[in-house]
């Protein structure tokens, strides 16, 4: 099977190594990407029929610029506008686009710029997923944080003056279980007035419990929508059930939980069509679930450990750019996180035109907030990290040149009464 992300053999034990050329070598070994494995919920849904019959009709080269202008000319984006706006024939009207995204963005947000951190508290992972540092044959340093580490990195966090954390794991339920990940959000809820989850999926019940223990939101990347190109970068493990995984914001929602945050990564599949599918995920379940809180995000590959071959480049930033003023504009009241996978000037420029969310003090690393806080070394065990980021500057940074360029940096927008 030819696959321009797969893990160099090199970095991989004997035993790996066997298993990983039989997974490559022979589909059968790998179950149907699908099927539902035992003890995954099945729920009754229109919402993917909805997104994928859309997407996978979508004909790009089709549209013209008479199209883009008059996408641009409507009061409301339909979906239609919106398929026109992704395409090749608008990126000539980027600079239009962004004028309309600014618009939309300053009439539902203001001038507003929301800022959070990550926090990964394990990279341990059940799944082969060719694009990704956790992937349970890439040989890196595994760690879990125990509670009394977790506290600590949060507290440090919390000093800093950050309010809002997104709490993130490898995918495996072995080493992070939902009750590991729920004592996690109850030493969260102590610290931080949000508390954003960003895990494997689990069911319904699971997301009761974890919002029980003080969680706000999910956020599940798709990764991609295409199903078939799915197939061939999760070769192995619970995530490789790609219906499963896009049920999980509704799970989430069914759950109790307040908000849903949704994303492709780009680069994984065709751009464009990813591009469409995600927004659709989010137009579809808004009308599905109106009282809900909605995001977006639109990340980039980033190399990771021990494989060069991944390009973060395949997308370029007039189009990362030109998708964000296309989501802006067909969905206008809905968050747009930018990553800390971006550049630090790209997303300086993001979020006056389109963006509503940044993260800042990233780590993608495993128990290192102490030292990259202080400044100095530690002699405390890390992980290795997810990925690469692009952009290292700490809170109070980001928040000086957020205010430098007129915008108001807020770190909390809720209050519980």
């Amino acid at each position: 099977m030819e696959n321009e992300f797969l893990i160099d053999s090199e970095f991989l034990s004997p035993k790996a190594l066997e298993k990983k050329h039989r997974l490559e070598n022979d589909p059968s070994y790998r179950k149907n990407h699908m099927e539902y494995m035992p003890g995954m919920e099945v729920i009754e849904s229109d919402v993917c029929k909805n997104v994928m019959d859309h997407m996978n009709s979508y004909d790009y080269s089709k549209y013209t610029a008479k199209d883009v202008r008059k996408a641009l000319e409507h009061e409301t984006c339909s979906i239609e506008d919106f398929k026109a706006l992704l395409s090749p024939a608008a990126e000539p009207f980027l600079e239009q686009m962004a004028q309309r995204a600014r618009v939309e963005t300053s009439k539902h947000f203001g001038n507003t710029v929301y800022m959070f951190t990550p926090l990964y508290i394990a990279n341990y992972c059940e799944n082969y997923c060719v694009y990704c540092g956790f992937n349970c044959y890439n040989h890196i340093n595994r760690m879990k944080l125990s509670m009394e580490q977790i506290e600590k990195e949060m507290k440090v966090i919390a000093d800093s003056g950050m309010e809002e954390i997104l709490i993130l794991t490898g995918e495996s339920r072995g080493q992070s279980n939902v009750e590991y990940i729920g004592e996690a959000c109850k030493l969260a809820r102590k610290y931080f007035r949000m508390v954003g989850l960003e895990i494997y999926p689990v069911n319904t019940d699971e997301y009761e419990y974890l919002h029980k223990c003080g969680a706000d939101y999910v956020t599940v990347f798709q990764e991609t929508y295409d199903t078939d190109k799915y197939e061939t970068l999760h070769l192995l493990g619970h995530k490789r059930v790609w219906p499963y995984r896009f049920d999980a914001q509704e799970r989430a929602l069914r759950g109790g939980m307040r908000g849903v945050a949704f994303s492709a990564l780009l680069g994984l599949s065709d751009f464009r069509k990813d591009a469409l599918a995600s927004a659709l995920h989010v137009y579809y379940l808004q009308r599905k679930y109106p009282h809900a809180e909605m995001s977006l995000s639109c990340p980039r590959l980033r190399p990771i450990i021990n494989n060069e071959k991944i390009n973060p480049l395949d997308v370029h930033e007039t189009q990362l750019c030109q998708i964000l003023c296309a989501y802006r504009i067909f969905l206008p009241y809905v968050g747009i996180t930018v990553s800390s996978r971006e550049s630090a000037e790209f997303r300086n420029g993001i979020v006056k035109i389109a963006a509503t969310k940044v993260s800042a003090g990233v780590s993608t690393g495993i128990g290192d907030h102490e030292s990259k806080y202080s400044g100095k070394e530690t002699e405390e065990e890390q992980g290795d990290e997810q990925f690469e980021i692009n952009d290292n500057r700490s809170l109070k940074k980001m928040y000086d040149e957020i205010t430098v360029e007129g915008l108001q940096p807020v770190l909390n927008d809720y209050l519980y009464v």
